[in-house]
């Protein structure tokens, strides 16, 4: 049986994907989270440390000020000694690169800088000044002194640079703070994603195993309800690899074949059946399905299978694939139509019989449509003869005839007429049967009011003073052979009105209606004489009579010339009445016209 594996879920197309990003969601998620939280406290401390520094430089350099103060000042008081020399010496040393340092430990504080370099400057005047009182030594006047300690004042910019560090140090020291509450709070985070995705991850493992086994067990249901199918199909099926040998075969396969007690899985299939399938075109063709990967469509072939049997085999092969092998495979059918092939051949010696009969039937026909022209156009003759000798008699005969001659000199004029017209129809009935139908757009509206307004003009000169009263339905424009469907109409009203003509007034309708097959059902229905229904069965043979000539005159051959209209144009034509309350001819055309051709003359129904 063919396989035909379906599509990854969409689950399993992206797990490997999911299940990747969750592995980097757990190692470098919190990774990250840790080391932004440790940048930010590192980031903090280092801010801290740095107010400190700023602030230590800046207590160093007021010390240093006020050492070089006090220095000077022993110097103006006559005290002098080589340690206080080298403390000058030495404060001197550091004072301005502390500040220096200072600067640029606060380059990115624009305040601080200018503060920084006030200081700077009040600081290198300040230590000119101290550097005059301690070269004057005993020598310095009090303006000096006075100039030293008031002038050039630094205690207060230290003081506010030191208290800008502070107040950096307090927000410093909330980031630190907020640093570190941000890396607990990560670490937790980190934690709790942590544990989520190790329990989501766990959770899709689980239902992924779950699936697993749930799809193993689908597909071995699955394996063995295609098994069993195939084991069901009454048709032998077999699969077989590119070195021809069985893969996978049915029931129906194993029985015909005789393989239901050995095991032919391997073999190659043309030793199957005793030589059943070695047949070099098949297998030619078998090769060709896999190697140039064609179709293999109604192959006949004929075997002697395990039973006995001759059969004719119809087999059918294409190339597959299967779910548990790389290379493909050919998915080999046969069908037994030993049956069909016996019926075929029988169908086609009762066609040629069939053929030979209707060939009979043809001449048969074509015969008798010679005949009847050969004898209507060979009778025309004598009966204007008979007819005019009649008529030449009874004029040479004059006055002097007595009644009984009359009568018969009548007798033999009318029925030659008779006879005439008798010809007449026959010849229309056969003209019928063998002209080819001109088909056309035919509006059969139109056609019945000419029909009818000449029928009127008729019954108008044979019955003064008698009435017809005619009810026209809408009719349709149709196709078919305009001169033989106006004998139809004229045949059918022509009947209405000479059977109706003892009626008054005479009611002639004329009804149509679409069928459920797209074609038209018509009817003409009158209120004349009627007839009785067990002889309706004569109504449309030729030269067939319900009513006597004297009654109601006519040839007999109308309503058969109607039925092989109808009947050519793939319509028919059936009849109910009642005697003396009228009669419906019911005719219908198919929505399309196909000739039955010259020779057809379909039967009629009756209701």
């Amino acid at each position: 049986m063919p396989h035909t594996a379906s599509p990854p879920s969409l689950l399993s197309r992206w797990r490997l994907p999911v299940l990747g990003l969750a592995i980097v969601a757990i190692v470098v998620g919190p990774f990250l989270i840790m080391r932004a939280a440790i940048g930010e406290s590192d980031y903090a401390t280092e801010k801290v440390m740095h107010t400190r520094e700023v602030e230590s430089l800046m207590q160093t350099v007021a010390a240093d000020a006020r050492s070089l103060e006090a220095a000077a000042m022993t110097r103006a008081r006559g005290i002098d000694s080589p340690a206080l020399r080298q403390r000058i010496d030495d404060a001197n040393a550091r004072i301005l690169p502390n500040v220096d340092a200072v600067l640029a430990l606060t380059r990115d504080n624009p305040e601080q800088q200018a503060r920084l370099g006030a200081l700077r400057s009040n600081l290198e005047q300040r230590l000119a000044r101290i550097d005059e009182v301690t070269r004057a030594a005993e020598a310095a006047t009090d303006d000096q002194i006075d100039n030293m300690v008031v002038l050039n004042p630094i205690q207060r910019l230290i003081n506010d640079i030191v208290e800008e560090e502070q107040q950096l140090l307090d927000d410093r020291a909330d980031s630190a703070a907020r640093a570190d509450r941000n890396a607990d709070l990560a670490r937790w985070t980190s934690m709790i994603v942590q544990l989520a995705l190790l329990l989501g991850a766990s959770y899709f493992a689980l239902r992924e195993q779950s699936g697993r086994r749930q799809a193993e067990g689908l597909a071995a249901r699955a394996s063995n309800r295609s098994a069993l199918v195939l084991d069901s199909v009454r048709e032998p099926i077999v699969l077989i690899d590119r070195d021809q040998r069985v893969v996978l075969y049915n029931a129906a396969f194993a029985e015909l074949y005789g393989a239901g007690d050995v095991e032919i899985r391997g073999e190659r299939l043309a030793a199957v059946g005793e030589g059943a399938w070695d047949h070099a075109e098949t297998l030619r063709r078998l090769h060709d399905v896999l190697a140039r990967d064609r179709e293999l469509w109604d192959h006949r072939i004929t075997q002697s299978t395990t039973d006995g049997i001759e059969r004719t085999m119809l087999v059918n092969a294409r190339r597959m694939p299967l779910p548990d092998r790389e290379d493909p495979v050919v998915l080999v059918t046969a069908s037994d139509v030993t049956a069909q092939t016996i019926s075929e051949r029988q169908i086609r010696e009762l066609n040629q019989q069939l053929e030979g009969k209707v060939e009979q039937v043809s001449d048969v026909n074509r015969e008798l449509e010679a005949f009847s022209y050969s004898v209507s156009h060979d009778l025309r003759a004598p009966l204007r003869h008979i007819a005019g000798f009649a008529d030449k008699l009874g004029r040479h005969l004059g006055t002097e005839v007595d009644e009984k001659t009359t009568h018969y000199l009548g007798v033999i004029g009318g029925s030659a007429r008779r006879m005439s017209a008798l010809i007449d129809d026959l010849l229309v009935y056969s003209r019928l049967g063998r002209s080819a139908l001109r088909l056309q757009s035919v509006d059969l509206q139109s056609m019945v009011a000419d029909t009818r307004a000449m029928l009127d003009s008729n019954a108008a000169a044979e019955h003064p003073g008698h009435r017809i009263e005619w009810k026209v339905t809408p009719l349709p424009i149709v196709i078919g052979d305009e001169n033989m469907l106006r004998q139809v109409w004229l045949n059918l009203l022509g009947n209405a009105v000479k059977y109706s003509s003892g009626s008054e007034p005479a009611q002639i309708e004329v009804d149509c209606r679409r069928g459920d097959d797209g074609g038209y059902q018509f009817s003409v229905r009158d209120n004349g004489a009627g007839f009785d229904m067990q002889y309706a069965g004569k109504l449309f043979g030729v030269f067939q009579r319900l009513h006597s000539a004297t009654e109601f005159p006519g040839t007999g051959v109308g309503l058969a010339s109607v039925r092989r209209v109808l009947g050519r144009h793939g319509g028919r034509i059936w009849a109910e009445a009642e005697p003396g309350k009228g009669a419906t001819f019911h005719f219908t055309l198919p929505a399309s016209v196909v000739d039955a051709g010259p020779s057809s003359s379909p039967g009629h129904s009756l209701t």
